[in-house]
Formats: C-alpha cells, sequence, structure tokens
C-alpha cells in the first residue's frame, strides 16, 4: 500500500472531494449527551479562550476515548469563529451569503432559538474565507459580536433584539487590516473592551456594556488578531491587550491598561519587521509575568511587572514563536505550538525560568483512508494545532481535524488517544467546552466526504 505525503494527498484529493449543497440545514440530533456525573465539575464558556481567558478549564470526568460520541451537528457558513455558551443559551455567529449572522442554538441539541443577520460585503484579500474572526461574548443577559467588517452589535440573548450597535470602521476609521477585524472583545465590569486599531489611534476602546456610549479610550498602535485579557497584577486588575496589525512600518506590541479610566501603565513594543505580520496569539499572564509571541520572525518573550507597574525583560527566543494559537502555562512551563507554517510547525515545552526549550515533538502518524475506492496512507500530523488544558491533561487539534488527548509535562509527550474527526483544512478554531460537551468548528469543507463547514458538538462526558 503506497504511503504518500500530507501535501501530496491534500492536492490529490483536494480535487476529487463531493461538492455538498447549500448552507445552512437545520440541526441534525444524533443522540441525547449521556449524564453528567454527580461530582462533575462543569462551567460555562462565555467567551474566547474559555471562563479564565487562557484555555485551561477546570472540567472533570473526561472520557478519553476516541471519537466520542457526536450529540447534533449544524451545517455552518463562513467564519473561523467559536461559540460562546452561558446555561441553555449558545451564541453562534457566521456568515450566510451576503450576511453575517448571530444564532442562539442550544447546547444540548442545537435547536435554534432566534437569527440576527445583517449585510455585510468583506473580501479576504488573501483567499481565505469572507466569514467573521471575531468570536461572541456572552454577560448575563447580552452578548456581543464583532463582525469582519467592525459592526459592533449588543444583543439581548433571550430574544436576539439589539440593545445597541457601533459601526467602528465609519467611526473611528477602523482598518480593515490584513484579513478582517478580529479580535474578540473583553467584558471587565461594565466596559466592553476593544481592540479598535483606529490609525492614529485610539489603540483600544471602551464601551459602556449599557448603553454602548464610548467609556475611555488609549494607544495609539493599530489591530491585533489577538485579544484582550483581564489580569490581576499586585493585587490591581488590568487588561493586557497585544496589539499589532497591518501598519507602515510595522508596529504594535504589549498595552497593560487601568479598566477603570484606560491610563497606561507601560507599552513594550514587540513586533516583527515584516509588513505582512500580525500578532495573532493572545497574551499569557501568570504570577506577576506576561508572555507574548509572534511568528514572522519575532519569537517570544516573558516580562514581569515591576511593584510600580513598570516591566522588565526576563528573557526572549526565537525558538517558541506561536502564530495563532495561545500558548498555556502549567506549573513553570509554557507549551505551544511552534512555527508559522504546517510544514515547520512543532509542539514545544518551555521552562519559563529561562526560556530554555526543554522538548519539541512534530506528532506525526500513518492514517489510512479511502480514496475512490482505494485505500491509501498518508503521513500526517497536528501541523499548527491548538491546545486546551483540562482535566489533568490536554486537547490538541489539529489543523487538518484531528483531535487528541495529551500527557504533556516537562518530561516530554505522549498521545493517550487520537481520532480524526473531519479531513477539514483550516481546523485553527479552539475547540470550546461546557458541561461535558466539546464544541469543534469544520471551517472548510471535508477533502474525503464532501461534507461542508459544521458546528459539531460532541459528549465528552466520562
Amino acid at each position: 500500500m503506497p504511503t504518500i505525503s500530507r501535501r501530496a494527498m491534500l492536492q490529490s484529493l483536494a480535487g476529487q472531494a463531493l461538492f455538498a449543497g447549500a448552507v445552512r440545514g437545520q440541526p441534525s440530533s444524533t443522540a441525547a449527551p449521556r449524564p453528567l456525573a454527580s461530582d462533575a465539575i462543569t462551567h460555562d464558556w462565555p467567551s474566547f479562550l474559555g471562563p479564565s481567558h487562557n484555555a485551561v478549564s477546570t472540567e472533570t470526568h473526561l472520557t478519553r476515548e476516541l471519537p466520542p460520541p457526536l450529540v447534533w451537528e449544524l451545517e455552518k457558513g463562513t467564519g473561523y469563529t467559536s461559540p460562546a455558551i452561558a446555561g441553555e443559551d449558545l451564541v453562534f455567529f457566521h456568515r450566510v451569503g451576503d450576511q453575517e449572522v448571530v444564532e442562539n442554538l442550544h447546547p444540548e441539541t442545537g435547536e435554534s432559538k432566534w437569527q440576527f443577520r445583517y449585510a455585510t460585503a468583506y473580501r479576504d484579500r488573501y483567499g481565505y474565507n469572507n466569514g467573521p474572526r471575531s468570536s461572541p461574548v456572552i454577560d448575563g443577559t447580552r452578548t456581543f459580536v464583532i463582525g469582519a467588517e467592525g459592526r459592533l452589535h449588543c444583543l439581548e440573548v433571550a430574544s436576539g433584539e439589539v440593545v445597541w450597535s457601533r459601526d467602528l470602521r465609519a467611526e473611528y476609521d477602523a482598518r480593515q487590516d490584513f484579513f478582517g477585524i478580529a479580535s474578540t472583545p473583553l467584558v471587565h465590569g461594565n466596559h466592553l473592551i476593544v481592540n479598535v486599531g483606529a490609525s492614529g489611534g485610539p489603540c483600544v476602546v471602551a464601551f459602556d456594556t449599557t448603553t454602548g456610549t464610548e467609556a475611555w479610550r488609549a494607544g495609539e498602535w493599530g489591530p491585533s488578531y489577538a485579544s484582550p485579557v483581564p489580569a490581576v497584577l499586585h493585587g490591581r486588575p488590568r487588561i493586557i491587550v497585544f496589539a499589532g496589525g497591518e501598519s507602515n512600518p510595522p508596529n504594535g506590541g504589549v498595552l497593560s491598561l487601568r479598566p477603570d479610566d484606560g491610563t497606561i501603565d507601560f507599552a513594550f513594543p514587540f513586533r516583527s519587521r515584516t509588513y505582512e505580520s500580525v500578532n495573532a496569539s493572545c497574551p499569557v499572564v501568570f504570577d506577576d509575568k506576561v508572555f507574548v509571541s509572534a511568528s514572522y520572525r519575532a519569537g517570544g518573550t516573558l516580562l514581569r511587572v515591576l511593584q510600580d507597574f513598570t516591566y522588565e525583560v526576563l528573557w526572549t527566543t526565537q525558538e517558541f514563536a506561536l502564530h495563532f494559537n495561545t500558548a498555556i502555562h502549567q506549573d513553570g512551563y509554557l507549551y505551544g505550538y511552534d512555527g508559522r507554517n504546517q510544514g515547520d510547525a512543532s509542539l514545544a515545552c518551555v521552562d519559563v525560568s529561562d526560556g530554555r526549550v526543554v522538548w519539541r515533538e512534530a506528532p506525526q502518524w500513518t492514517e489510512t483512508f479511502d480514496q475512490g475506492g482505494r485505500e491509501r496512507q498518508a503521513i500526517l500530523s497536528t501541523a499548527r494545532g491548538s491546545l486546551l488544558a483540562v482535566d489533568g491533561q490536554f486537547l490538541a487539534l489539529g489543523e487538518l481535524g484531528h483531535l487528541l488527548w495529551l500527557d504533556l509535562t516537562p518530561d516530554g509527550y505522549q498521545q493517550v488517544s487520537r481520532a480524526w474527526l473531519a479531513a477539514a483544512q483550516e481546523s485553527w478554531t479552539l475547540p470550546v467546552l461546557s458541561r461535558g460537551l466539546l464544541y469543534v468548528m469544520q471551517n472548510t469543507r471535508d477533502i474525503l466526504t464532501g461534507a461542508t463547514p459544521r458546528l459539531r458538538c460532541y459528549d465528552l462526558r466520562a
């Protein structure tokens, strides 16, 4: 049986895949999820990167058997967003035809409660899909979404009614940037923090969550593909923004902001010198430290925030340059996927005390599949994957649609289980976990089955 490379397999199958019909059908239910264990710890997932804003989940009692049972699936339009979940509400954001669509689904059945639509003319200038990139955020009775062209809406979670809206491109001259507006906003108290990235400033704007009025503005750097994260440093709340999108010459870096009025503690420049580059990996905050990383020969750096809210650089490295996945900090080590392209991506562990790469692996395996009635094999990998730390181990989603349980420690990498959920490229969206259910976004057509992009809900309850 011939074994072919990953690139050859993708090129071969892309020309033979089935072409599916028009998007968007009703959700297809397969089976009800298993009951939760009586002592299972669960949580909502109200925003990108989860309730703790760092891709670390406290959920427990999760099965290691893969593939997990499929609960329901929904054909979706274009986009790279992940859903937000609170209670019995799942808010999903995608594009269908020439409209950006926000909809509320039941998390366990996929049943649609309402849809809110508006027109969009966004086109990706590099040929990627034309859907939204910024994920929804749920805060109490309201949800917030930002489209690829900068349309910001606050909607009632229960009904989908518009509470208020802003047009960031028209009002702030916000740039469409290389791949559209993509940073997910952050709710902090009664403020919605948005990396607007207007030309010449402001970089960051806080809107009143109730009225949509501007509360404060800060900074002059441009937009970003990373999202703001909250922090508590030296006992005081802060917002950490990692700016850096289209600008000439390239600029951007870390901003530490006071959430009440936007006062900037410090601005640390960190950006590739390449014009066509972005900062897309979210900042990682732990103890009194902030780690940021970018591809395009930028590398990674660890800052220590001092008592007076100045900073010092602890170390920099070219050996841990994350493209768009976010590193995870565990017990003094960082784990993440280094590398800009599929072929040069690897999973690495970094000692935060000195920036040294403790180990590096490029997970690979031989995959057997059917192609036109013939059994074929290909050497595949996670490539530029994403990580979610949960239940004592890590879930990884590879960019070709593989889901893996991994055991990652400073001693090395071990695969616990693996399944190919969909033979779909651009599986770049971090999965969402809430109440033992895992939500995985298939962003492109399955090159083996022809299945269209879809949102799938899997049962991970043990």
